[in-house]
């Protein structure tokens, strides 16, 4: 089987869960459950991995587009027999409206066909193969036309608006076809095996209610920068990826979409990350999603619990589960053959310094919003991060990019320890009498020192990777972004020329470090703005845009972009590249507002 691009599939969510529909009409991926439970189609993963395609029986021409504000996904297919429109949504509870989405969602899978020009022979072909592709369901008729899928813990029930679909084996296969001004709706509904029957929607008015559910969040989330196309369609993925029930935000839908073609570095990103947490909680905060930034607080003290002596977690399952070990699924064959899939993600297990520094200088950011006395809960969790990095902060560790390999010291790893103590003296009349602010900030002011003396490459004219390394990476970046150092430092400066020379390609792509193959999206966004505040806004706008004709059709972007060819690589949609994405626009718009 062709392996579509990743750039090829389109994001649909209920703010449950997630599906990835291709450019040719098939549903590659769903997880119906959650965001991070096991998947019925997972095609993306293995061409046996299970699917449900609709489609023109014709060759096509092919033009799609979100509706705007939503994730309601219209794709024509424009044939020799004529145009058809196949509308794709993850149906809203009805009568949602805005942050009710996802709260109660039926998971029902919605494809709604409508005829355009001519007479369309269309085709159906639903395959589900749940547990990651390891069962094969039992295929029963219903009433009414409609087919049960039975396997394990789940139930679908597929049913069509005036078809009579009849199981074949392990499939569906099914014809029909579509006139102009006609309307054929099919919904796909999930259920667990002993739980609650799957719900029933007529799928053309579910899907009409979706829309008005997603169209609600305009009346709150109103941004009106630079490049508001741009970041409107950004803050509707990340809306997307954010699980309603807990205001948790999924790094990406998927899991072991390969950084590299071919690569091992395939790993799971459906669980939420406290590091990503104050550039998350900052990219809500631009387009005006209060609400988004109160429930994120109240899940991290939720999921942090009491902090103790064990380094926290730099990830949490979406309900703040702190186990989620990960094992390898050798019955896949993995995207275009990158081995292994994994499901589950060992990174939470490892020593990031770097976290209590991003979870701090969020509430720092915010800390007119939570209030002059903080609540007992979020003082506890700020305490508690500070004496951690107070008495952890010498040490090695992976740093952010989760090295698999040794611990080093890494210079991210060191600002983001230096970070946390600074937000927390300043925090500290609202933090109660366990506040230690004068030993913090000596503490805070030894990092500083030998981040300055440690971290500084004479040979490389740079800060550099890792204390003692003479590699370049681009998490130097980050330093005045968190106001380290101003971005006209002498050396800051030299660095984000050293970065742009040795890291960045001519399509306005950064790397990791030099050995990476791939431009990292996030890291692009860095550079914007780290160029801005060096003053330079006319190159920073140049490059933002240059970043921008990396995405695809629909404006999704995924984790990184490959060099040779330009194909996206890696989970997708990717929260960071999108949360990047709007912090670089509102920092072009407001250089001296973070």
């Amino acid at each position: 089987m062709h392996q579509p691009a990743i750039s090829d599939y389109g994001f649909l969510s209920d703010c449950r869960s997630g599906a990835l529909v291709g450019r040719d009409g098939s549903v590659d991926w769903w997880c119906p459950d959650r965001f991070d439970s096991a998947s019925v189609f997972c095609r993306v993963l293995d061409p046996a991995g299970g699917h449900w395609r609709i489609a023109p029986l014709a060759a096509s021409r092919v033009e799609r587009a979100y509706r705007p504000d939503t994730l309601v996904l219209r794709t024509v297919h424009h044939t020799p027999e004529g145009s058809v429109a196949v509308i794709d949504a993850l149906a809203a509870e009805l009568g949602a409206r805005g942050h009710q989405l996802g709260m109660n969602s039926p998971a029902v899978l919605v494809r709604v066909v409508e005829g355009l020009s001519g007479r369309v022979r269309m085709h159906l072909d639903f395959a589900p193969r749940p547990e990651y592709g390891l069962l094969t369901p039992y295929l029963q008729e219903q009433p009414e036309g409609g087919v049960l899928a039975v396997a394990g813990p789940v139930t679908l029930t597929l049913r069509g608006t005036g078809q009579v679909l009849r199981p074949d084996r392990d499939r569906v296969s099914h014809t029909f076809e579509v006139a102009a001004g006609q309307t054929v709706g099919f919904d796909l509904a999930y259920g667990a095996l002993y739980g609650a029957p799957p719900a029933r929607l007529d799928p053309v008015v579910a899907l009409a209610d979706t829309v008005q559910a997603w169209e609600g969040y305009r009346e709150v989330h109103r941004y009106d920068g630079e490049y508001a196309p741009q970041v409107r369609n950004s803050v509707v993925v990340l809306t997307g990826l954010t699980y309603a029930r807990s205001g948790a935000v999924a790094a990406a839908l998927t899991t072991s979409l390969p950084e590299l073609t071919g690569g091992d570095r395939n790993y799971d990103y459906r669980y939420s990350w406290l590091r990503d947490f104050s550039m998350t909680l900052r990219a809500f905060w631009v387009a005006a999603c209060p609400h988004e930034v109160s429930r994120l607080f109240a899940w991290a003290a939720r999921s942090i619990g009491q902090v103790g002596d064990q380094p926290v977690p730099v990830m949490f399952g979406l309900e703040g589960e702190r186990d989620i070990s990960e094992h390898e699924c050798p019955h896949l064959a993995g995207y275009a053959g990158s081995l292994p899939v994994r499901m589950g993600n060992d990174a939470w297990l490892q020593r990031q310094l770097d976290v209590p520094g991003e979870v701090l200088a969020a509430v720092w950011r915010f800390h007119d919003y939570l209030g002059d006395t903080f609540e007992e809960e979020l003082r506890e969790m700020v305490v508690g991060l500070a004496e951690q990095v107070a008495a952890t902060w010498h040490l090695p560790d992976r740093g952010m990019w989760e090295i698999r390999d040794v611990e080093r010291h890494y210079l991210s790893s060191k600002v983001l320890c230096w970070v946390a103590l600074d937000r927390a003296v300043a925090l500290a009349p609202r933090l109660g009498d366990r506040a230690d602010p004068r030993r913090w900030a000596a503490i805070r002011d030894e990092i500083r020192a030998t981040v300055l003396r440690e971290g500084w490459h004479d040979r490389i004219g740079a800060y550099t990777s890792a204390f003692g390394s003479a590699e370049l990476g681009a998490s130097a970046l980050f330093l005045p972004i968190v106001g380290f150092l101003p971005a006209t430092d002498p050396r800051m400066r030299s660095t984000i020329e050293e970065v742009a020379r040795e890291l960045g390609t001519d399509d306005g792509l950064v790397r990791r470090w030099n050995s990476d193959p791939a431009g990292f999206v996030l890291c692009s966004f860095w550079l914007v703005e780290c160029l801005v505040l060096a003053g330079e806004t006319d190159r920073a706008r140049r490059l933002f845009e240059q970043v921008l004709g990396h995405a695809n059709d629909l404006g999704l972007f995924a984790e990184q972009i490959d060099l040779r060819s330009g194909a996206q690589l890696g989970n997708t949609p990717q929260a960071l590249s999108h949360i990047g994405l709007i912090n670089a626009a509102w920092r072009i718009t407001e250089p001296t507002t973070d």
